[in-house]
């Protein structure tokens, strides 16, 4: 039980380099093999990780010495992947957004529940210092009764980024644009604050990025439970890109976070830590790319494995489990039924 935990990564992309880099950083893991349909791309990567590039996904999913795979695939293949494991009892990493249809998220949740395997999410800006503040002082109550709930990850990408794929910026493959790839950090992290809206409305639009056939800038109102209203703002039309942004007011308080940093951190009735909050050194070790995906820091990556080599370990559920994953994907697809139908849409 005190040996490393196998993992695998399926897919070869930017995206995998983070998760082999953040496996080798991890005693709890060792890497030991990798998959992706191009020979040469799986024979790479695997003289640069050290590990074994297999044959096939069948050979990986029989291997005794893999107990978890993290999934870095184009977001429409992550069920043919991750079905596969958890039906045989494994543990199944899953990058973000878990899949483009509901549907199909279900499929993977139902194969974890069949096969008892154990499915995390990745969503790694729920892990900041500055996020389980904010998370922390919702649910103390200190902003009183929430009046708005709002996220914007308004960055930017190049045409070439989108042509250098196939798949990126499709709504077969990647299920959408700038909210279903990039905004869906937003939409997770909000939601993880204050919980899901009860309703929605939306517009979209591909303003700045020739042929790419889903949106890259989308604006959406919503109205929450309790009744407080917010907005999420997502795009990759806003040249140079800024950082990600959560805001919340309530009639006792206001705070706000730029991706993991406390900017704004102001109550009607002060604790003895407020200060020292609003002090802090600035630093994001937690954070994504705004204006190069390669921006992104490997910290919450590196969290994630380790917490789930750690619950295989201990017989426990992730700090993220699938589940929770589905919430995120069921709002954007919401979001862009309201744009498509003009109509608000609740969830």
């Amino acid at each position: 039980m005190n040996d490393p935990v196998g993992f695998a990564i399926v897919g070869t992309g930017m995206i995998a380099e983070v998760h082999a880099r953040a496996i080798a950083e991890t005693p709890e893991a060792r890497l030991v093999a990798v998959w992706t349909r191009a020979e040469e791309k799986r024979a790479a990567f695997a003289q640069e990780h050290g590990c074994r590039a297999a044959g096939s996904l069948e050979e990986v999913v029989a291997d005794p010495a893999v107990r978890a795979v993290c999934i870095a695939t184009p977001s429409g293949a992550h069920a043919e992947v991750a079905v596969p494991f958890l039906e045989a009892g494994k543990a199944v990493l899953c990058e973000k957004p878990m899949e483009i249809s509901l549907a199909a998220v279900d499929r993977i949740l139902d194969a974890e529940r069949r096969g008892a395997g154990v499915l995390a999410g990745v969503f790694q800006m729920r892990l900041g210092r500055g996020a389980g503040l904010l998370k922390a002082a919702v649910e103390a109550g200190r902003f009183g009764r929430l009046t708005m709930c709002s996220a914007y990850i308004k960055w930017w990408r190049a045409q070439s980024y989108y042509e250098s794929s196939a798949w990126k910026g499709t709504w077969a493959t990647d299920g959408g644009g700038a909210l279903m790839n990039q905004g869906i950090h937003a939409v997770d992290l909000l939601q993880w604050l204050v919980g899901l809206p009860a309703e929605v409305s939306g517009f979209f639009g591909t303003l700045a990025h020739a042929g790419v056939e889903a949106e890259d800038t989308v604006a959406a109102a919503l109205r929450f439970p309790c009744g407080a209203l917010g907005v999420i703002e997502a795009a990759t039309s806003c040249w140079p890109g800024t950082d990600l942004r959560i805001e919340l007011s309530g009639d006792r308080g206001s705070a706000t976070l730029v991706n993991d940093r406390i900017v704004r951190w102001e109550f009607a009735e002060p604790q003895p830590d407020d200060e020292t909050i609003r002090s802090g050194d600035g630093t994001a070790e937690i954070k994504v790319g705004s204006s190069d995906p390669r921006g992104m820091s490997r910290e919450g990556h590196r969290v994630l494995v380790r917490d789930l080599a750690c619950a295989l370990r201990e017989g426990r559920a992730p700090m993220i489990p699938g589940a929770e994953a589905r919430r995120a994907v069921a709002l954007v697809l919401a979001i862009y039924e309201a744009a498509r139908t003009g109509r608000s849409v609740r969830l």
